[in-house]
């Protein structure tokens, strides 16, 4: 069954099974709004691809400064549930567009994926209200993880 990328898919497995075999029930997959805030268009056209492909995730929009991502946020304020934000930006940091995102409802979290993954960068990020911190190099399979975490408990 063809779908948008991205969009919330239901596929009908029934119909493709052999008649002499049980009906397998639907699979209904919920995907979540994620804004990304990424400088580099290479990792932004890769994460978008990955989030969207393997984690259930519909990026729903994208910025690569501090400045186009806090106007973002201040303008699209529940339409999203989970930013996804680098550090080093083009301009600005990230650790400012996670305060900008203090004000969210309590089910939107906000992720801080970055290589600069130090000890203190972790503490400072959740101090200032991230949910969540992943190195980019070490820890992709721990963001998957959480990704399903998300979508599973919004199911």
């Amino acid at each position: 069954m063809a779908h948008p990328r991205g969009a919330t898919c239901t596929h009908d497995l029934a119909a493709l099974q052999h008649p002499f075999h049980p009906k397998i029930p639907t699979v209904d997959f919920k995907t979540f709004k994620t804004y990304l805030v990424e400088d580099s268009q290479l990792i932004r056209d890769n994460l978008i691809g990955f989030l969207e492909d393997i984690a259930h995730a519909e990026v729903i929009a994208h910025a690569s400064t501090e400045t186009e991502a806090v106007a973002w946020l201040k303008t699209h304020h529940d339409q999203w549930d989970i930013a996804i934000i680098d550090l080093f930006l083009e301009q600005g940091n990230g650790l400012e567009v996670v305060v900008a995102c203090r004000d969210r409802s309590s089910d939107q979290k906000v992720v801080v994926l970055t290589n600069y993954a130090t000890p203190a960068m972790r503490d400072r990020a959740k101090a200032l209200g991230a949910d969540a911190f992943f190195d980019k190099s070490a820890e992709i399979d721990e963001l998957v993880e959480y990704c399903e975490r998300l979508c599973a408990t919004r199911r």
